[in-house]
């Protein structure tokens, strides 16, 4: 169940998804079955509390070995978002969900979505984040030149309060501003 992501590409790629359901059969016995092929499921049972319980297990286990691609698209936007009401665009960075609906019971699913979809999508948490993509040689960091003023001793005063070259410093001020007196009759 391997499924670790080893690419650094920056081309876009589909979101992926893993789906876990829980199959019930007329003599009120279940199988569970799993979207991701390989994975091996518990046979066919009558205990339908530990059929459950594998679920949950197996899905939180997929969302743990999963390492979410920062250059995935979203999965919700690629099913035209009918994970949740409502139209949006999907937007931000690409994190991993798990979903579960307890009332139904019966369905979980690991997906790639983006920050923009998951807080909208009913019974969904948040398990991990897509990692900053680190700059290398291809793409060198932005350089951004240095002001142009001369360097302040202090870094609180402004270039004009400089003194200048043998003159002494200015007194210091206290934080607080003037207070003009107010002569009588004076209105404020």
């Amino acid at each position: 169940m391997t499924t670790a992501y080893s690419e650094s590409s920056t081309e876009r790629v589909p979101g992926r998804a893993w789906t876990i359901r829980l199959i019930g059969h007329r003599d009120h016995s279940a199988t569970l079955s799993c979207s991701r092929e390989g994975c091996r499921m518990p046979a066919r049972s009558k205990d339908l509390a530990a059929l459950r319980a594998f679920a949950a297990r197996h899905a939180a286990a997929h969302a743990k070995a999963a390492t979410v691609r920062p250059n995935a698209f979203c999965y919700c936007g690629s099913q035209q978002c009918s994970a949740h009401p409502g139209t949006v665009h999907c937007a931000g960075a690409v994190v991993l969900i798990l979903r579960h609906d307890p009332a139904v019971g019966q369905v979980w699913s690991v997906e790639e979505v983006c920050a923009a979809c998951a807080p909208l999508i009913p019974n969904a948490t948040v398990v991990a984040r897509a990692a900053r993509q680190s700059r290398n040689a291809e793409q060198p960091a932005p350089q951004i030149p240095a002001p142009a003023s001369p360097g302040i001793p202090g870094g609180f005063s402004s270039p004009g309060a400089a003194p200048a070259e043998g003159q002494p410093a200015p007194a210091r001020r206290s934080g607080r501003p003037a207070q003009r007196r107010r002569r009588p009759g004076q209105q404020r």
